[in-house]
């Protein structure tokens, strides 16, 4: 909602902005904006009363006057308040020469208007039909004929005397009706336009009237002042709803993690608070890792039980990591599983405590495959390779309901000081009924390279069980090395072994789930002699059932 009203406002200024921005009539036409405004195109608000302008069909730039008449507009200049005119469809109106106050435009210069018999002035380039033309150029002299005055059948010219001489027009037979002269205090400042303009026509001065300066200057002020207490309020508003939102959404959090742990106290996990976490851990002085979902830190809870406190990110804020790594690790108790110690909820702050596990993870042992000086031998490989498999089997068959992981990987496999692997991490970790053939996801879960394709897609089959033995395959796979060579010795029992393990990864990692074999099963084939095992379908030319092994 709060996004709404942001939103709200943004249009409504951005569009009002949108109306009144600069313009013209045609693309040779001036620049159109405040003071000036597009009649019936922009709104009210655009310019000031009296500075309305319009656009002809032909598109040129017209100003109507107080009395009506009109002026056809060609150049603004807003730095000096002046434009450049030429006289319109109707005669010239004396307020344009003799500002009384009615206009807020004011000539600039020396005019004169003379009455003339029609075969004083050469007039061949006008027809009789023409209201004005200007046969000695559009200032020079201008005959207006629609203002006969006084003298029928005369026509009436207009001259523009600061682009003119009298002397240089054949004026003999004329008389002279009307002469204005305009001099205003600011006129020096757009003398420039005035010799630019002289020759195209008429150079007028503008100025606000300080009573629509005033109005307009308070509407201003009255619409900014507005628009800033909006602003301020919806500010105000949207920070008082989001830490209001964000406190009650973090107690509601609090709370229901507080259940949760209420309804496992009975499993005797230990509690923690922040303080404590500290203590253990040093002030987090010595970093051992750190994932996706939270940075792990050595710790001691006496002079002989050290611990690895895992710190879990602030960005789950629901806890939901939390309550589901603390609900799995309570129900399990195997040897090759991590063993949880204690936890911490202390506000916003959550942690998690397990025994600490010497030889670290998996990961760094698998490259010693390569070197030959810290290979750890087939042997022990393979009996990791078991202890894994029958981690996993249990968290399938040998608690009350299935756990899936989803994430397991060598960086997830820690070591103690006998090298006994042990599956940690269940921040992703899914319960099932052991009679579920197939759980529903909505996104991808566990870690690339090691997710199983069904998880992917739906074409390779069902969600279930078997995206962790497919997992698995791929952790067992790359205890072969790089490139999945093996590098065995003269004995001939590395050899088998090497074998056995990239059988039995090949067969986990089969395409599809039906094709797979259960973890029970990878158990018993781990545990037989590797002659004995067949080598998997290629899953490039059909698919199979287990009923080969």
């Amino acid at each position: 909602m709060n996004f709404l009203w942001w939103l709200a406002l943004v249009v409504v200024t951005v569009v009002g902005h949108e109306d009144c921005r600069e313009t013209r009539c045609g693309l040779e036409g001036p620049a159109i904006r405040f003071p000036f405004r597009v009649k019936g195109r922009q709104p009210i608000h655009c310019g000031i009363r009296g500075f309305d302008l319009s656009c002809t069909d032909d598109n040129r730039t017209v100003l109507e006057m107080p009395s009506s008449a009109k002026l056809s507009i060609y150049e603004i200049n807003y730095r000096s308040h002046a434009i450049g005119a030429t006289l319109s469809d109707s005669c010239s109106p004396s307020e344009i020469f003799n500002n009384n106050g009615s206009s807020p435009f004011e000539f600039v210069g020396r005019a004169s208007f003379f009455s003339c018999p029609p075969s004083t002035v050469r007039d061949e380039y006008c027809s009789v039909s023409d209201e004005y033309c200007f046969p000695y150029g559009p200032s020079c002299l201008a005959r207006v004929s629609p203002c006969h005055g006084n003298h029928p059948g005369n026509h009436i010219y207009v001259v523009i005397e600061d682009s003119c001489t009298l002397d240089q027009l054949p004026l003999v037979s004329c008389i002279k009706v009307h002469s204005y002269t305009s001099d205003p205090a600011d006129a020096s400042q757009i003398q420039d336009q005035m010799r630019i303009w002289a020759s195209d026509g008429l150079t007028l001065h503008w100025s606000i009237p300080s009573s629509e300066g005033r109005i307009f200057g308070r509407t201003t002020l009255k619409i900014l002042g507005i628009s800033a207490l909006c602003l301020v309020l919806i500010a105000m508003g949207t920070t008082i709803c989001y830490v209001y939102n964000s406190n009650k959404k973090e107690k509601e959090n609090q709370l229901r993690i507080e259940r949760f742990l209420d309804e496992y106290r009975a499993m005797k996990p230990s509690r923690y608070s922040y303080a404590d976490i500290k203590r253990i851990t040093s002030q987090f002085k010595e970093k051992l890792g750190q994932g996706a979902y939270g940075t792990v830190f050595k710790g001691k809870l006496s002079s002989e039980l050290l611990v690895a406190v895992k710190m879990l990110n602030s960005s789950n804020e629901n806890g939901e990591d939390f309550i589901n790594e603390v609900g799995t690790m309570c129900q399990i108790h195997h040897v090759n599983v991590v063993r949880l110690v204690g936890i911490c909820a202390d506000g916003f702050i959550r942690a998690l405590v397990y025994e600490y596990l010497p030889n670290g993870s998996l990961q760094n042992f698998l490259s010693s495959v390569d070197n030959k000086n810290s290979f750890i031998g087939w042997d022990k490989l393979q009996d990791i390779a078991l202890g894994i498999a029958k981690g996993i089997e249990y968290l399938h068959q040998g608690c009350d309901q299935r756990i899936l992981h989803f994430d397991i990987k060598p960086h997830n496999v820690l070591l103690d000081q006998d090298f006994t692997p042990t599956v940690s991490d269940f921040g992703l970790a899914k319960f099932c009924a052991k009679d579920q053939s197939a759980i529903s996801m909505t996104t991808a879960r566990g870690t690339m390279g090691y997710i199983a394709p069904e998880i992917f897609s739906r074409n390779f089959g069902n969600v279930s069980y078997k995206s962790d033995v497919y997992s698995f395959g791929i952790l067992l796979l790359e205890m072969q090395g790089n490139d999945l060579r093996i590098h065995i010795g003269d004995d001939e029992g590395d050899v088998t072994i090497a074998r056995k393990l990239a059988i039995v990864g090949l067969w986990c990692i089969q395409w599809h789930p039906i094709d797979r074999p259960s973890m029970k099963v990878v158990v018993q084939m781990l545990e037989r002699e590797g002659e004995n095992l067949a080598m998997p379908p290629n899953p490039f030319a059909s698919t199979s059932s287990l009923s080969r092994i």
